[in-house]
């Protein structure tokens, strides 16, 4: 089963999507993307094509390996998000071709569903809760907040009071009804995370994420050892060598991307790493619904999977969301607050491939924002 063709789509609102096809017909489906840099990505892709076209696309491994230590340079988030596609695409069809989902083909299934959160929104308290009440109203009983918007090294009384109000009217709001994590996304420096998770230890947040920029990993075990809420990261971690300083750490839950690290292949087994450190898995995964069904097939095979992220209804997603691509939404349905398995074959989901073609024809040129303090220096987005 040779592939014999490949395209890439640039779809709304900041994805890319691959097609690889065989010469038996069959057709696989990856995600490969760095969002803000589609284009990048696009081209990495292209580059592969020499390894690709006329491969034997059973080979699944043996590709992956061509296309991650066949060039002397190697790693770093656009090459392994182009693999990352590549991989997708090649279980999609080796699963198509078994008539079996992807979970059968790494071991079949641990779990019988897996705990979905998705987003809050909103700037101010008032917002966030009332937001929070809608994801319990929409089936979620998990959902995630950013920390905050522009923040300083250091911050005084008030801002840090405000960043903790927030929480606490969104935990006030659900009860015990729901739970959710903070997402600091990089912006604080290790003076104000200390700060921080000090003084949200009261509402008890499900886990904080992202604490620190990645080139600061290095600092993320003493976090680790102030606080007892669990601390999770890895979403700009591309590769399982990433990810052994982070498990020496003592972070709580490992955190990859099965578009950004290396794909089905390689997040399987930074899985498997994290369970060798007895770390639990919560891949993330705010994209569309290539990515989606592939962090699915993970979370149903690994053992310390535990929760998975959605961009269902993300507020990312102007112009279109990732039920607008399948022509099978349900299968991304939620029961009881779980994503549940699907026994469709390969990635479990019918790419609506018309739609990709329409839509790719509207394209898209997300980047995030560039976010400046007040005296006019950069700030973390």
């Amino acid at each position: 089963m040779k592939i014999v063709k490949m395209e890439t789509f640039v779809v709304p609102p900041r994805w890319l999507f691959l097609r690889l096809e065989t010469d038996e017909g069959v057709v696989g489906w990856g995600e490969p993307i760095i969002e803000g840099r589609a284009s990048t990505v696009e081209a990495a892709v292209e580059a592969l094509r020499p390894l690709l076209i006329g491969a034997d696309a059973d080979r699944i491994e043996d590709i992956w390996q061509a296309c991650t230590r066949g060039g002397f340079y190697r790693n770093g988030p656009i090459l392994n998000s182009a693999v990352a596609g590549v991989d997708q695409a090649l279980w999609d069809i080796k699963g198509k071709a078994l008539g079996v989902p992807v979970y059968q083909l790494l071991g079949g299934r641990v779990r019988d569903g897996i705990d979905a959160y998705s987003w809050i929104g909103g700037d101010s308290p008032q917002e966030v809760s009332e937001h929070a009440i809608q994801r319990l109203e929409e089936g979620f009983q998990k959902f995630k907040m950013n920390v905050g918007g522009v923040l300083n090294h250091l911050e005084g009384t008030r801002a840090i009071d405000e960043i903790v109000k927030r929480a606490t009217l969104v935990r006030e709001a659900i009860g015990d009804s729901g739970d959710f994590a903070i997402d600091f996304h990089g912006r604080t420096s290790f003076a104000l995370a200390k700060k921080l998770l000090k003084e949200m230890e009261d509402v008890s947040p499900l886990f904080v994420e992202e604490p620190l920029v990645p080139e600061l990993s290095f600092r993320i075990g003493a976090l680790c050892e102030l606080t007892t809420i669990p601390i999770a990261t890895g979403e700009r971690h591309y590769s399982r060598g990433e990810f052994i300083p982070l498990l020496q750490s003592g972070v709580s839950i490992v955190q990859p991307d099965v578009s950004h690290a290396g794909g089905i292949s390689e997040t399987r087994r930074i899985a498997a790493l994290a369970e060798a450190f007895g770390a639990a898995l919560a891949p993330h995964c705010p994209l569309g619904p290539i990515a989606l069904s592939s962090s699915l097939q993970i979370d149903f095979m690994s053992p310390n999977a535990i929760f998975q992220e959605t961009s269902l209804g993300i507020h990312y997603n102007a112009g279109a969301d990732l039920l607008d691509y399948v022509c099978d939404p349900q299968v991304f349905e939620l029961s009881d607050g779980r994503f549940t398995p699907s026994a469709l074959p390969g990635l479990g989901i019918t790419v609506d491939e018309n739609r990709v073609r329409e839509m790719s024809e509207i394209g898209h040129s997300w980047t995030n924002p560039i976010w400046r303090r007040a005296d006019g220096s950069l700030a973390e987005w």
